[in-house]
């Protein structure tokens, strides 16, 4: 009978593993990756019981209103610019030349279409010396923006001499204020354009991020810009594209802007706008290093950071603190976001 060598002494038995039950990673799930539903939410609860007339059409219609015509449309070119693992620190200053040029354009040419055209050739222009200057350039985001900012705030400061860039208030402009103030009815309610402008363009750049090779190809570079060039993504091109988006809708909003305003005040115009921007893509989830981030989440971040506008407002806090409650957004934003990258 051969020798028998293998040894007598049985196996220890395997320690049971860990598991998570469903509803456990259901809830991890829902707390990480759709927290940004979870603070609407509760922003709104906490804003119906600082406000009973919150949910009035009047109030929530003005709160779209607020959010197209100022930082809106500028957060979702910056959720671009942030997924592609950039900042973009000079939206306000090229809203403060645009919108004050926009009003000496239209009141030369009397045509809201003429001046329409030069906001978005304007923010192009902008965006894409932005873009050169970072991806050609080779300059940190930052300091390139950094610098744009303040050629652009010197610049609507000397031709406007500090003063306002107004619209007549004459009946030949009138078409002009309805950009802002018009209103579509459906229905009992009315839908201003404003609101209408910021709900599309929010579902196309949705689309445009999750369903587009420019899209994929914003978050490549955002996650790692030597890897997505290895894989054949052109770097340059991207960066240079995500500054110029953004810059064609800073020029959107300039247009708005000065429609809703009628008077664009050279010294003061678009301040905070690029830290209300910024705030919002926090909030809405989009992560600051880059490389992930959804544009329905900057969609509600920026009726979220309304919303708590309206908070404080109803709180009898002054409008002067608004910068600091955008600081602390983004810190807490960003603190959260480390902590949840830990975990993971």
């Amino acid at each position: 009978m051969p020798n028998d060598n293998r040894s007598n002494t049985a196996a220890p038995p395997e320690e049971p593993r860990a598991r998570i039950s469903l509803p456990g990673r259901l809830g991890k799930s829902l707390l990480t990756e759709y927290s940004y539903w979870l603070s609407f939410v509760l922003l709104l609860i906490i804003a119906w019981s600082t406000n009973p007339y919150f949910f009035r059409w009047n109030n929530i219609s003005s709160l779209f209103v607020q959010s197209a015509t100022t930082t809106g449309l500028i957060a979702l070119g910056m959720t671009m610019v942030i997924c592609a693992g950039m900042i973009d620190i000079s939206v306000g200053a090229q809203v403060a030349i645009v919108s004050g040029l926009c009003i000496a354009v239209l009141n030369e040419t009397h045509s809201i279409w003429l001046a329409l055209l030069f906001c978005l050739g304007a923010g192009i222009v902008i965006g894409t010396v932005n873009g050169l200057l970072v991806a050609k350039g080779r300059m940190p985001a930052m300091i390139a923006t950094l610098s744009m900012m303040s050629v652009c705030r010197s610049l609507i400061n000397h031709i406007g001499q500090g003063g306002p860039f107004n619209v007549p208030d004459r009946a030949d402009f009138d078409l002009f204020r309805m950009v802002a103030a018009g209103t579509v009815k459906i229905g009992p309610y009315k839908i201003p354009y404003p609101m209408i402008l910021f709900i599309l363009v929010s579902l196309l750049f949705g689309l445009i991020m999750q369903r587009t090779k420019l899209g994929k190809h914003v978050y490549a570079v955002g996650s790692n810009a030597v890897s997505a060039r290895l894989a054949g993504v052109n770097v340059d091109f991207i960066r240079v594209m995500v500054f110029s988006i953004t810059g064609l809708l800073c020029g959107f909003t300039s247009w708005l802007y000065a429609s809703r305003v009628m008077a664009v005040a050279s010294a003061s115009a678009g301040m905070q706008f690029e830290m209300d921007a910024i705030a919002a893509v926090a909030i809405g989830g989009t992560s600051m290093s880059g490389g992930r981030g959804k544009v329905i989440g900057t969609f509600l971040g920026v009726l979220m950071f309304k919303i708590i506008n309206n908070i404080l407002v109803a709180a009898n806090v002054p409008t002067f603190l608004n910068g600091a409650v955008s600081g602390a957004i983004i810190v807490v934003a960003v603190l959260l976001q480390n902590v949840q990258g830990r975990k993971k």
